[in-house]
């Protein structure tokens, strides 16, 4: 990225949760809002602010959360988006992680957490709020059973046996829905450390993503 800030973009019916969050991500060093807006009026502020990354509202009246990130996804140089939302049991987050959506955040993330998450999203990771990391597993999972219904048996996946002892509680703690910061913590490595470890999980998994690995993590049974 070449710019000295990460521009972030909000979009909510709401107005006092647009600018609440405005103020909130302001407030932090390295980010900077560059638009707030409503879901009929994100794809045109999208092309004219280019944000780095978007903070979408999975539920709006006037268009729906899953609308806009089609309409984003659909942009030349397309934003990254995370999906905002009140509930951890929503219906559309599995629908959004399939629509291109790179993070699950509830609404009430505590402001030092999204910063780091903001920022996490515009290097390139995958986040999900822990609270949500089980609801968006659960929908992924239905939706692959369901489409296996209709296709044929595929081939053997990797699983678990290709992990070293490491690397498997790497992925445990990442199917939790915590962070490379919080997995550091929690197994007294660095974060670089744990960044090696989760790109090679995803390689030997053969997943393109920390989400997922996740529902990998779940199929394996590794995660009750």
């Amino acid at each position: 990225m070449n710019r000295s800030a990460v521009h972030v973009m909000i979009v909510d019916d709401e107005v006092l949760i647009r600018e609440g969050l405005r103020r909130i991500v302001d407030g932090f060093d390295g980010t900077r809002v560059v638009a707030v807006c409503t879901g009929p009026e994100a794809a045109g502020e999208a092309r004219e602010h280019r944000p780095d990354v978007v903070l979408l509202d999975v539920r709006m009246p006037d268009r729906d959360g899953l609308s806009v990130l089609a309409d984003l996804r659909a942009l030349p140089d397309p934003p990254v988006v995370a999906m905002l939302t009140t509930f951890d049991a929503d219906e559309h987050l599995s629908a959004a992680l399939r629509g291109g959506a790179a993070g699950f955040l509830l609404k009430d993330t505590a402001p030092e957490q999204l910063e780091y998450l903001i920022k996490e999203l515009a290097a390139g990771g995958r986040v999900i709020a822990p609270k949500v990391a089980r609801t968006v597993v659960d929908g992924y999972l239905r939706a692959q059973s369901e489409a296996r219904e209709h296709r044929p048996a595929a081939p053997g996946v990797p699983g678990a046996d290709d992990l070293t002892p490491r690397e498997r509680e790497v992925l445990v703690l990442l199917a939790e829905g915590l962070s490379n910061s919080e997995i550091a913590g929690r197994l007294l490595i660095g974060t670089t450390t744990v960044k090696d470890h989760v790109s090679t999980v995803l390689g030997k998994l053969g997943v393109a993503n920390r989400v997922q690995a996740a529902v990998r993590a779940h199929q394996l049974r590794l995660v009750p």
